[in-house]
């Protein structure tokens, strides 16, 4: 079946069309596929399907609202982008597509790309090539179907240092979206790996920690609020959330919804905990919470960030530990990050260190309001249990070994109030993802002033502040999720020369 590129003025008719073509496409792929593992002779000798794609092109600069921070384009030219998984972003595409055919007043253009959708991206629950082929059809895999090429797969658009092959800035086609078809399909396949939880399952408002005690504390309240309640207020809370999914996507529905009698728990646990567990506390339009335990390091909160940026969520916030590095903090005190160090490293090639990451006042709002909520502390009393300042990111966990000399005057001059290994990589691939932001840490340990972390005063801090500082960070994204995605979606984190999607 050929499909010829078509205009469209209608928004769902193109996001039918878009889903038409990728159906299509992606199951030529897995019927030849299935031929060729079973060893049927193949219909042809290679098999190669592609992305559908969506384009605008205009003349003139057409967009006059100037609140909005995407939805139009840079100019008058041709822009375009490949798609992939239409069903998984169904909501997002429509509101791109909306916005564009709004703000520009010419017909989205959808047909199919020239970019080959590699064998393995086909199967949205992904394939296992190297445990489902012998040899000899593993070796000879690639004569027959593409394979993910990295060389479509970089961070160029994200990191804005694309360019136009041929050089000319009217004809183009300059990027409409932030992501290829390609990448998006890597890193879904990735979380996959990395969560053992389905793309599919993951909530517009993030929460990433470094401490397997929040997850505990996350898992015991999810599960809590799918159970049944006669209390009304607590029961009209409770209904914003329909399920809680846990690794293996293993779902328990929530008891309190209408039909709640006829849905049975789903899914399996893992044999063993996946290296990034994510757990889900869902809404029905995909704007509940999901929690991500990165663990330790500053590698692990860029992997996981990398790949959660294509699901476009509304917001990420870094709940963990910290070194409190002021004589006046408290162990349980709280941090809210303003400024970072980037001391971890592993960005510097994408984001270079001159970029400034700024602060987002939505997010830093909603968590002060967030602290004030849940500890019942206001104005002047909130001092108390929060500070606002500086947050170095270390990429060494026993920096205390080092020579002090170095990392003390660091600290001093920057003004650093707190040290952890994960909030600047967090915060800056934010800032490189258009994906808001911020930090609330507690500080766990006061190496400077001789309170080191040790077995005992670890397990007493962990008991009382960690549900605490989670229902903080929950309040927080519910809080932004209240106020609607325009006012989160902050013209801070775009620049004069932006793709049009989100």
């Amino acid at each position: 079946m050929m499909f010829a590129t078509e205009k469209f003025t209608d928004p769902d008719a193109a996001y039918a069309r878009v889903l038409e073509i990728y159906e299509h496409n992606t199951a030529i792929l897995r019927d030849a596929f299935r031929q060729f593992s079973s060893g049927q002779p193949m219909d042809q000798q290679r098999v190669r399907a592609c992305y559908p794609f969506v384009r605008i092109t205009t003349e003139k600069s057409t967009h006059t609202d100037t609140r909005q921070s995407f939805g139009f384009v840079a100019g008058p030219g041709c822009y375009q982008t490949t798609l992939t998984r239409p069903k998984l972003f169904h909501q997002y595409l429509l509101a791109q597509f909306r916005l564009i055919l709004q703000n520009h007043e010419v017909p989205l253009e959808v047909g199919v790309s020239d970019m080959p959708i590699p064998v393995h991206f086909a199967f949205p629950e992904g394939i296992h090539v190297e445990g489902s082929l012998d040899p000899e059809h593993l070796r000879t895999l690639p004569d027959h179907f593409d394979l993910p090429d990295l060389a479509t797969m970089d961070d160029r658009i994200a990191n804005g240092t694309y360019e136009v092959d041929n050089g000319a800035w009217r004809e183009g086609p300059h990027p409409l979206a932030l992501f290829t078809g390609p990448r998006i399909d890597y890193s879904l396949h990735r979380l996959r790996h990395y969560t053992a939880t389905s793309p599919d399952q993951f909530q517009r408002y993030v929460l990433f920690t470094n401490y397997a005690f929040y997850v505990d504390e996350f898992v015991r309240l999810g599960r809590r609020l799918m159970e049944p309640t006669d209390d009304p207020d607590e029961l009209a809370y409770r209904r914003q959330y329909t399920a809680f999914v846990e690794p293996g996507n293993v779902t328990t529905w929530s008891a309190n919804q209408e039909g709640a009698e006829t849905r049975a728990a789903s899914g399996v646990a893992p044999a063993r905990q996946p290296q990034m567990p994510a757990y889900h506390l869902q809404r029905a339009d995909g704007s509940g919470i999901t929690l991500v335990n990165i663990g330790v390091g500053p590698s692990n909160a860029k992997t996981v960030t990398d790949h959660v940026a294509v699901l476009r969520p509304h917001g990420w916030l870094m709940l963990g530990h910290c070194a409190g590095l002021s004589a006046s903090q408290r162990m349980g005190d709280y941090v809210l990050a303003h400024a970072y160090v980037r001391d971890d490293h592993v960005l510097d090639d994408d984001l270079p260190l001159w970029v400034p990451i700024p602060a987002l006042a939505e997010v830093q709002l909603a968590l002060q309001d967030a602290v004030a909520s849940i500890t019942r502390l206001d104005g002047y009393e909130l001092k108390r249990i929060m500070r606002t300042g500086t947050v170095a990111s270390v990429d060494d966990r026993n920096w205390e070994l080092r020579d002090h000399r170095t990392p003390l005057l660091r600290f001093s001059q920057s003004r650093a109030i707190a040290l952890d290994m994960e909030s600047a990589t967090v915060a800056a691939n934010g800032f490189r993802f258009r994906v808001p932001y911020g930090t609330l840490l507690c500080v766990s340990d006061k190496p400077l002033h001789g309170e080191i972390k040790l077995p005992g005063m670890a397990n007493t801090f962990y008991e009382q502040r960690v549900a605490q500082h989670l229902q903080i960070g929950i309040r927080a994204l519910e809080l932004l999720r209240n106020n609607g995605i325009e006012q989160v979606h902050s013209r801070k984190l775009r620049s004069f020369a932006e793709p049009a999607f989100r």
